[in-house]
């Protein structure tokens, strides 16, 4: 335990900088910088959180049938974007995503013009569309961490009090991790009440925070066990590992 919290508080450190732009056409592994793709497209395009979510969810479910070579990232990722408005009931006119997803591409450009580029634009993200929904097997439901970390902090504010809770850090700082997690495919691998938890447990540790009442140290005492039986600490370990290498990857990556 004490080598996670001293680990995380090097790597919180390391990503306290301002990010710098990606360049994703020239970048070398495309499928890894893809979901931050999704990321900047949906703020420009003001989409809620859930349904950039939603579309990074979409993207790494869709990878997880194909191989990398056989698409065109930025339109799978486009595409993803596109039918999660749909899905989330936060609609996107198709001209804002081709646009803004033209100009993220290629950084200064002009909005396109109705043309040959734009019209191949819009049939490829319509056309990706359907073949996402195929691999997918129409199956569009996303169950989200989000309601589980809402559920999980106001509870954990009762167990602080007020004064104490809102004087730290953690709602914002968990909500960071969990929607920069959304970058990783792992999201796949885990439930989405342990990712939250686990978003928690992470900020309580760079942090140096106890929750009261709780032991650490010891399985039966400590404070998620009364929202998970099943998550052993080995797992919210490995899980945190996961949240973490988000950042280190981007890091190394120079970004």
């Amino acid at each position: 335990m004490a080598a996670l919290q001293h680990r995380s508080n090097a790597f919180f450190s390391k990503t306290a900088k301002t990010p710098t732009t990606i360049d994703y056409k020239t970048a070398d592994n495309k499928q890894a910088v893809a979901p931050r793709f999704i990321f900047e497209c949906a703020i420009k395009l003001n989409m809620k959180p859930l349904t950039c979510a939603t579309a990074a969810v979409i993207f790494h479910r869709f990878y997880r049938e194909v191989t990398q070579a056989e698409y065109d990232e930025f339109l799978i990722a486009s595409s993803s974007l596109y039918l999660a408005g749909k899905i989330k009931d936060d609609p996107i006119k198709i001209r804002d995503i081709i646009n803004v997803a033209h100009n993220t591409l290629n950084r200064g450009a002009s909005p396109l013009e109705l043309g040959d580029e734009y019209w191949a634009m819009r049939d490829g993200i319509v056309q990706a569309e359907l073949l996402i929904t195929r691999m997918l097997k129409f199956d569009m439901n996303v169950e989200h961490p989000h309601k589980y970390m809402l559920h999980y902090m106001l509870s954990l504010k009762e167990w602080f009090g007020p004064n104490v809770w809102n004087s730290m850090p953690v709602a914002k700082t968990a909500a960071s991790f969990l929607h920069d997690f959304h970058a990783s495919p792992y999201i796949l691998d885990y439930t989405p009440a342990d990712i939250a938890i686990c978003c928690l447990l992470l900020t309580f540790q760079i942090y140096g925070i106890q929750v009261p009442l709780t032991d650490d140290f010891d399985d039966n005492g400590v404070w998620y066990r009364v929202f998970s039986k099943s998550l052993t600490k080995e797992m919210s370990w490995q899980i945190i590992e996961k949240i973490m290498d988000v950042y280190n990857n981007d890091i190394q990556n120079g970004n």
